[in-house]
């Protein structure tokens, strides 16, 4: 069994708050161990960082964006992804295409082969074929 790692990090502009930035951050990760600059915000924890962004996937009922986001930010054993900024100041999960002008969060999760198929399953009419748990994505 290997341990997830998630980190996440993003900018902070000349006319963003870093409180606001950080909250925007831990609506989508809470728990988040952070290492904060003026300018830049890096931060890492374990699985349990995921939950929150595990519910909202299913709450915002968007599994199938989210899963095809991750499979195509997959780089060896880590997902690669970005997400909005403001949108996850509201508590919301949005994927942007590319890199916004304010900076997106960028998010990587290490470890687990299938926590893919743990955070957003592959589903049929809108509803998960099989939930996973946890521990069974950080199963080799």
């Amino acid at each position: 069994m290997r341990t997830i790692e998630v980190s996440v990090y993003t900018s902070v502009r000349p006319t963003e708050r870093v409180e606001k930035v950080v909250s925007a951050m831990e609506k989508i990760f809470p728990g988040l161990i952070m290492d904060i600059r003026d300018d830049r915000i890096e931060a890492y924890d374990g699985p349990d960082a995921l939950q929150t962004f595990h519910k909202l996937l299913r709450e915002q009922r968007i599994l199938d964006t989210a899963r095809s986001v991750m499979r195509a930010g997959r780089v060896g054993d880590a997902v690669q992804f970005r997400l909005n900024k403001q949108a996850a100041f509201m508590g919301k999960v949005s994927f942007p295409p590319d890199e916004e002008p304010l900076g997106s969060l960028h998010v990587q999760i290490n470890g687990g082969k299938r926590i893919v198929d743990w955070l957003a399953p592959k589903t049929e009419n809108g509803i998960p074929i099989e939930e996973i748990d946890l521990q069974e994505a950080e199963q080799e």
